[in-house]
């Protein structure tokens, strides 16, 4: 059995991976293992920045947003020499196992690492819930909840200003948030990458909605469309309606994670110790139907993930 694993969070931060960070320790050292906290990502090994954990150093963590451990991108991690250098610091504290937490890129990275030795198990730590081997990614509820209760102050504006407000949310080249809050909050309109648009098309349920009397309007526009001034500009220009464009940007990462986040990166630390006790590494949590799995990581990398055009076609159908 591994006697010693290391845990790091790479890439953009997510509420919940202090939760995933917690579930890990404490269920490595119920079985037994040490652990050690690698700070910055794989900077952590690159630099010789690691330290043990123990289970009062994710005490009082499961609430916090972001990441204890802090996070970073690494260009050297990403070269066969850089590679080297993170498997000889793994060897010198003995770390036979490694939980990565983060996104494709962190488990592009997890893979090179695995194929030297070291086993690597990857979480999904991103908002985008961009990663095609999971239903979910652990920050994505949290992300979502900060986006509705942002919409929802900015429609009060929109009302007293018989305003159209065209929100740009994060969701890297993905529009599943989008699509998502779109639906949450009744907006008249969803822009996301998948899928053509015309702001025509937009221009005029706007002007055919105006005449049953609604003044204000809601644009959700996907961070992979962007563009969100120029999309402003143009909707005035096309319906003689005041348009603002708002930028949500970093604040979607922040805050204390919701219940859902919590559970889920719950699971899937504890999940991804109990692969790491049976010796399983080159692998990626995930969850199907509800149910916590594991794919391998090439497998995972390879695969597509479907975006949801019944819930679009929703979305288009029930709002104004």
């Amino acid at each position: 059995m591994i006697k010693t694993i290391g845990v790091l969070t790479s890439g953009g931060d997510a509420p919940g991976m202090n939760a995933a960070v917690r579930a890990v320790v404490r269920a490595a050292l119920k079985k037994g293992m040490t652990v050690y906290g690698l700070k910055r990502g794989y900077c952590g090994l690159l630099e010789d920045d690691i330290e043990p954990m123990d289970e009062m150093s994710v005490a009082g963590i499961i609430s916090r947003g972001g990441t204890m451990l802090y996070t970073a991108r690494s260009a050297e991690f990403r070269t066969e020499q850089g590679v080297l250098k993170a498997k000889a610091t793994c060897e010198k504290y003995g770390l036979e196992g490694l939980v990565v937490i983060g996104g494709d890129g962190s488990f592009r990275g997890a893979a090179d690492l695995s194929a030297h030795g070291i086993l690597c198990v990857g979480l999904p730590g991103t908002i985008d819930n961009d990663i095609a081997c999971t239903e979910y990614t652990i920050g994505y509820d949290t992300a979502m909840n900060t986006v509705v209760e942002m919409v929802d102050k900015l429609r009060d504006t929109c009302h007293s200003h018989d305003r159209c407000s065209v929100v740009e949310v994060m969701g890297r080249n993905a529009g599943h948030i989008a699509l998502n809050t779109g639906v949450a909050c009744g907006a008249t309109f969803v822009l996301v990458p998948e899928l053509p648009y015309d702001l025509d098309e937009v221009a005029k349920k706007m002007l055919e909605t105006k005449k049953t009397g609604k003044q204000n309007f809601i644009v959700i526009v996907a961070e992979g469309i962007g563009h969100s001034e120029l999309i402003a500009k143009t909707l005035e220009a096309k319906t003689g309606i005041e348009a603002r464009a708002t930028i949500l940007g970093h604040v979607q990462r922040g805050g204390s994670p919701t219940l859902r986040d919590r559970v889920v990166a719950s699971e899937m630390g504890y999940y991804a110790v109990e692969l790491l006790e049976n010796d399983i590494g080159n692998r990626v949590v995930g969850m199907q139907q509800g149910k916590i799995v594991d794919f391998d990581i090439q497998e995972a990398l390879s695969m597509k993930k479907p975006f949801d055009e019944k819930l679009y076609q929703i979305s288009n159908t029930i709002s104004i």
